[in-house]
């Protein structure tokens, strides 16, 4: 489990530190350089690197093709930029990227807890599969607006939503090599994709329906 100290630090101050957790737990990246690349359904088998700057060089090789997840908290890559070339080796300092993700998590975590009304677990829900997706009630959530000072649901020091012993995980780092050519290239009929459209695979194990589309769960 990521480290209280380290989160203090590094985090977004307005969640917990029980929220950051569950966060980078659901998300399950195995390490700080971790580059998922997703065109459609499918999930890339691409190389995996060894240092920040291989991990940059990757980065910059797939964003604008595919969907291009990074880092500690598999930050969409593509947000914010024109180019390939803007990118830099921040996204894979851990600090920066917890700092980066946790700041989108939180805008995103306080956009669905102002649609339910009121602080409540499925607000967390929802703000995990819309970071996953990208979009909440259709709207492209990564360049929503801010809704600024909204109470959210924090969790009880010591506990965790949706771990129980008998829960599998599904992390982010299991990529699938369903379609992908030799050495992980894209196959020629993969069209380009809007790279702020971040799918990506997390584990979601305390929601009954994994099939469920982003938005709030019914009330």
């Amino acid at each position: 489990m990521i480290d209280a100290d380290f989160i203090k630090q590094c985090a977004d101050p307005r969640l917990s530190v029980e929220i950051v957790q569950q966060f980078v737990q659901e998300i399950g990246a195995p390490d700080h350089l971790q580059v998922t690349v997703k065109s459609g359904n499918r999930t890339f088998a691409v190389p995996k690197p060894a240092t920040a700057e291989e991990a940059l060089d990757l980065t910059k090789k797939y964003v604008g093709q595919a969907v291009v997840r990074v880092g500690l908290t598999q930050y969409p890559a593509g947000i914010g930029i024109k180019n390939a070339d803007e990118l830099s080796l921040k996204l894979f300092d851990s600090c920066e990227n917890l700092r980066m993700g946790t700041a989108m998590f939180s805008k995103i975590y306080r956009i669905a807890t102002k649609f339910y009304g009121n602080p409540r677990p499925e607000a967390f829900e929802d703000a995990m599969l819309s970071y996953a997706s990208g979009y909440y009630e259709g709207e492209n959530v990564f360049y929503a607006e801010d809704p600024g000072d909204v109470a959210v649901w924090k969790q009880a020091p010591g506990t965790q939503e949706g771990t129980g012993e008998n829960e599998a995980a599904d992390p982010v780092g299991d990529v699938m090599a369903a379609g992908a050519g030799e050495g992980g290239q894209l196959p020629a009929d993969v069209p380009a994709e809007d790279p702020n459209r971040a799918t990506m695979r997390i584990n979601l194990s305390g929601i009954k329906d994994h099939n469920v589309e982003v938005g709030p769960a019914s009330k």
